[in-house]
C-alpha cells in the first residue's frame, strides 16, 4: 500500500507541475486579425506628453532666427499652427543633420521638420507625411564669376561644396560628377565657403538660396546661376517608421490648407509658388 501511495503522489505532483507551467506560459501577442503585435501608438505617445519635439537646423526660410533672436520661418509657423490644432506644444531642438535618423529612432525628437527632402533611402529609416513644398537644387557662385560659370559644362573641375548628406550632395554626384566636391556641415557654411573664395560654387536648396543671396542680404555678392537647376524634390515631415501621427498630420495639414493658414504663411516667406495645395 505504501508503494502504491507513493506512486500516486508522484503522478499527482507531475500533473500539478505541468498545469502550473502551462498557466505561466506567455502567449504571443497578436493584433485583432492575427499576426504580430501592432506598433506603439506614436500619436498617443506625443499627445500624452503634450509636446512635439521637432528636430531642425538653422535653415532660412524654413527655420531660422530673426534679428531679435526669435525662431521664425515657414516650417516654424507651420509646426506651430499644426500643434495648436492638435492641442500640443511644439519644442524646437537644433540637431546634427548627419544623425537625424538616430535622434528620431531614439525618441530624442519626435519628427524632422526642416525642409526635409523625400528620398527613397530615407524611407528605410522614417515615415513621411504628404509633401507640402516643391524645391530644387541650384548652383550659387560669386557674382564676379557669372561669365565664367554659366552652365553645367563650365563647372567641370570646379571646387564645389554642399551640406553632407543633403540633396545638394546627391545632386553633385548625379549631375556634376566631374566637379571637385567637398562636404561641409551646413548649407550656410557652403555659402560662407563661396563668399570667402575657398570654394568656387555651392549646391543648395533653391528656397534657401533665394532668401540668403542677392541684393539686401549678407551674401549680396553671390548669385544663382540662371537656368542651371539640378534635382527637383519635395519637402515633407519625417516621423518614426509606422508612426500613427502621419495620418493625423496629413489630416490637419489639409485643414490648414483649406482655411488659408498655410497660404498665408507661404506668402510671408516668399514660397507661394512652391506650396503644394492638393
Amino acid at each position: 500500500m505504501k508503494r502504491i501511495l507513493c506512486v500516486l503522489l508522484m503522478i499527482l505532483f507531475v500533473v500539478t507541475l505541468g498545469a502550473c507551467s502551462s498557466s505561466n506560459t506567455t502567449e504571443p501577442k497578436t493584433g485583432g486579425s492575427g499576426g504580430t503585435a501592432p506598433a506603439e501608438d506614436d500619436l498617443a505617445y506625443i499627445k500624452n506628453k503634450g509636446t512635439l519635439v521637432i528636430g531642425i537646423t538653422e535653415y532660412e526660410p524654413m527655420n531660422y532666427k530673426d534679428k531679435d533672436g526669435k525662431l521664425v520661418g515657414f516650417d516654424t509657423e507651420y509646426a506651430e499652427a499644426l500643434c495648436a490644432k492638435l492641442g500640443i506644444t511644439p519644442k524646437f531642438v537644433f540637431i546634427n543633420w548627419d544623425t537625424k535618423e538616430i535622434e528620431l529612432k531614439s525618441k530624442n525628437i519626435d519628427c524632422i521638420w526642416n525642409g526635409l527632402t523625400i528620398k527613397e533611402d530615407r524611407k528605410q529609416n522614417m515615415a513621411f507625411t504628404q509633401p507640402y513644398l516643391i524645391n530644387e537644387q541650384v548652383v550659387v557662385i560669386r557674382s564676379a564669376d557669372a561669365a565664367k560659370y554659366a552652365d553645367k559644362a563650365s563647372l567641370k573641375g570646379a571646387s564645389i561644396v554642399a551640406e553632407s548628406g543633403s540633396a545638394g550632395e546627391s545632386a553633385i554626384k548625379a549631375d556634376l560628377p566631374d566637379a571637385k566636391y567637398t562636404a561641409v556641415d551646413a548649407q550656410t557654411k557652403a555659402l560662407l565657403e563661396v563668399k570667402a573664395g575657398t570654394a568656387q560654387a555651392a549646391v543648395l536648396d533653391a528656397t534657401l538660396a533665394k532668401s540668403m543671396t542677392g541684393a539686401g542680404t549678407d551674401y549680396a555678392d553671390l548669385t544663382v546661376i540662371p537656368g542651371v537647376k539640378l534635382t527637383a524634390e519635395e519637402y515633407a515631415i519625417g516621423l518614426r517608421l509606422g508612426s500613427t501621427a502621419v495620418a493625423e498630420f496629413n489630416k490637419t495639414t489639409a485643414e490648414l490648407l483649406q482655411d488659408g493658414t498655410l497660404a498665408k504663411i507661404a506668402g510671408k516667406y516668399g514660397l507661394t509658388e512652391r506650396l503644394i495645395t492638393k
